[in-house]
């Protein structure tokens, strides 16, 4: 069974920085996309940002330019670097996984989910 197994989470002030991990295990060998999610109090969850194994990145609206995603292959896992931390990117953080072939797009939907981590920044 796929597991993903998100961390990096924590406490932070307005203006800093946080790294996310997504270390990804029992997966066929093949191509994929990772997405990043967040789940802010009292809003549904959102899509933040992806990328595929053919090197295709989104980012929402609200963290492009501030966030930045990244994979390691050879370790099965995606980071995501969190830079200019506000109050309103706090929130549960969840990374998801999807088999196949991603070029120029990231999916919407995933199939196979990790636990949050939770990312909390103070004013």
């Amino acid at each position: 069974d796929v597991q993903l197994q998100a961390s990096g989470g924590g406490l932070v002030q307005t203006g800093e920085s946080l790294r996310l991990s997504c270390a990804a295990s029992g997966f066929a060998y093949g191509d994929f996309a990772v997405g990043w999610f967040r789940q802010r109090p009292g809003k549904e969850r959102e899509r933040i940002s992806c990328i595929s194994s053919f090197g295709s990145r989104y980012y929402h609206d609200s963290v492009a330019g501030r966030f930045i995603i990244t994979s390691d292959n050879a370790k099965n896992t995606v980071y995501l670097e969190m830079n200019n931390l506000k109050p309103e990117d706090t929130a549960v953080y969840y990374c998801a996984l999807r088999m196949g072939i991603f070029i120029g797009n990231c999916p919407q939907n995933f199939g196979s989910w990790g636990k949050g981590t939770q990312v909390t920044v103070s004013s």
